[in-house]
């Protein structure tokens, strides 16, 4: 069994989903929100690119990873001259649709960068990032004649509706997944006892982890759901490096109880929130 193969099948599962672990996570507190929102967006992102490059860079040593840095930096250079593009187009459409184009472009971007096996997530990440902070680049001379003060409102018009769009394409999902879900397969005992090791592992490991850095572990040990990248990603695993213990059994269980696990911690400690939140406002 190649060591290659067992990283690839096994990165599905370490993954978080930052589509249901950031929704869940509003009514915590400020700290711990934003400990589960980077820690699942950076799951999300590193797991990603570290499978896209198990499975298409074939180079071995220092080759190959040299190989996936230049391509790294490529491609944060090629989603800044984007983000120019796409506040020039921000700044210039005067049409009352706008943002429509926009996002298609970007998906065609996207589509073309895993066309060429380039990290088209870094590049979304990116975009995002430089279109979040793109007043602070307003020094530079091309950035200053947008007018930064005027696309404000414009960029932040163009997040509420990705705000919208992520809404109904998680919302899609589990309407999917659950049609997705098989009784028989989520019932399977060949499958069930390795779900189960699997996650007695990935929380352990979580436990310790906390641990190791002061961290309190509640509620943040429960905010480990696998999710849509898990599915995406078990999905995209080429049949030569596929292991048959890696099945739709063992991926669907893992996703129901990994979940069920949140809501359950999340219930435990929403009441306590609440009640912490009242006694500040008495206050």
């Amino acid at each position: 069994m190649p060591f290659r193969s067992c990283i690839i099948n096994a990165l599905p599962l370490a993954i978080i989903s930052s589509a249901i672990a950031i929704p869940s996570a509003n009514h915590f507190p400020i700290e711990k929100r934003e400990f589960v929102i980077y820690e699942s967006s950076l799951s999300d992102i590193i797991g990603v690119l570290l499978f896209n490059y198990l499975i298409y860079n074939t180079t071995d040593g220092f080759t190959g990873v040299g190989v996936f840095f230049v391509q790294i930096i490529f491609i944060v250079i090629f989603s800044f001259i984007v983000t120019l593009g796409l506040l020039l187009l921000l700044r210039q459409l005067k049409h009352h649709v706008k943002y429509t184009p926009i996002v298609l472009l970007i998906i065609l971007v996207y589509a073309l960068s895993k066309e060429l096996h380039l990290p088209a997530l870094l590049l979304i990440l990116s975009i995002g990032i430089f279109l979040a902070n793109f007043e602070k680049l307003s020094h530079i001379s091309f950035i200053e004649k947008l007018q930064p003060e005027i696309l404000r409102h414009e960029v932040r018009r163009f997040k509420e509706l990705t705000v919208e769009m992520t809404f109904l394409i998680r919302s899609l999902f589990f309407l999917l997944f659950g049609f997705m879900i098989d009784t028989d397969k989520l019932t399977n005992l060949s499958s069930l006892l390795w779900a189960l090791g699997i996650i007695i592992v990935i929380y352990s490991i979580r436990l310790i982890l906390l641990r190791i850095f002061t961290i309190t572990p509640v509620p943040l040990l429960y905010m480990a759901p696998r999710g849509l990248i898990t599915i995406l990603l078990f999905l995209s695993i080429p049949q030569e490096h596929a292991l048959p213990l890696v099945n739709e059994s063992l991926i669907i269980q893992i996703i129901v109880f990994t979940a069920f696990f949140m809501i359950l911690g999340m219930l435990g400690n929403k009441k306590k929130y609440q009640s912490e939140r009242k006694s500040r406002l008495l206050l």
